[in-house]
């Protein structure tokens, strides 16, 4: 019987010694898997970007000079290149994703992208959506109309005349702010073959835009009517919040370089003949 006991008491401390280490062995491997959560809850994009070692870049695919693909159907462009150049010196390789300009933003919202380098004009209006890097190129708006046209002489005479242009770009507001009516389209070449079958009296577009199309094109009866006075500022637009900010600050520090060493004014003559990379 004393054995009994004996035998009992010895297995009972076994059991409360085994719970007691099973505990110990959990609440660390609990405060562990705690501090991931809020390690993952607190995001930091650009730390994800280099873990996983590449950046996924939003574009066209169809603005030239500005995201293109040339005959071999590449992707280039003025700003696929400027993302390559990026994406090198965070260390990573970019992988680029095409779509249509409307869907674009509405991507880097949901966090489909991380960044998107698509000639994107800073607004007030987008401003208040998102964070944008330094600017790296400065737009001139050119009014485009047929070459026999005769009506549009200014921005002013856009006033109740109809244009075209993807819905949601700076180009629509412009031309909407002048009272035109604006016809939705999905990529430039629907705009030049409106403009170029009548449908339309002009269409608004960057000026560098313009001469690309008719080094392209050039047969095609179309002009520069006017020019807004105004040039407007390109960045690249990020989801707004501290997630993105580190990204922000080493995309800045890339373009930085990039414009001290001559390669963004080098890349700029390469697809535009112009540099555009300074402000008028």
């Amino acid at each position: 019987k004393k054995l009994f006991s004996l035998v009992l008491a010895l297995s009972m401390a076994l059991a409360l010694t085994a719970c007691g280490s099973s505990a110990a062995a959990t609440a660390p491997a609990a405060e562990s898997a705690a501090g991931s959560t809020a390690e993952a809850a607190s995001g930091d994009l650009l730390s994800e970007i280099q873990a996983k070692g590449t950046i996924t870049v939003a574009m066209e695919g169809t603005w030239a000079p500005w995201t293109y693909h040339d005959e071999n159907d590449n992707l280039v462009g003025y700003d696929v290149e400027v993302a390559t150049e990026i994406a090198k010196k965070l260390g990573v390789e970019p992988q680029f994703v095409e779509g249509e300009w409307d869907g674009l933003l509405a991507g880097l919202d949901a966090g489909r992208y991380d960044i998107m380098i698509n000639g994107v004009d800073i607004t007030e209006e987008r401003s208040d959506a998102y964070d944008f890097s330094d600017p790296y190129a400065y737009n001139r708006t050119a009014v485009i109309v047929s070459g026999d046209n005769t009506d549009i002489t200014s921005m002013e005479d856009l006033a109740g005349k109809h244009t075209a242009n993807t819905i949601s770009s700076t180009y629509a507001e412009v031309a909407e702010g002048y009272g035109a009516e604006v016809t939705g389209v999905d990529d430039l070449n629907q705009t030049f073959e409106l403009l170029l079958s009548g449908r339309i009296d002009a269409t608004l577009n960057a000026e560098v835009t313009y001469y690309d199309y008719m080094e392209a094109h050039p047969d095609a009866n179309i002009k520069i009517a006017c020019l807004d006075p105004e040039a407007t500022q390109v960045a690249i637009p990020f989801r707004k919040g501290e997630e993105t900010a580190s990204l922000r600050e080493a995309v800045n520090q890339a373009l930085a370089d990039m414009r001290e060493s001559g390669a963004l004014s080098e890349l700029s003559e390469k697809y535009f003949g112009t540099d555009i990379t300074q402000p008028a």
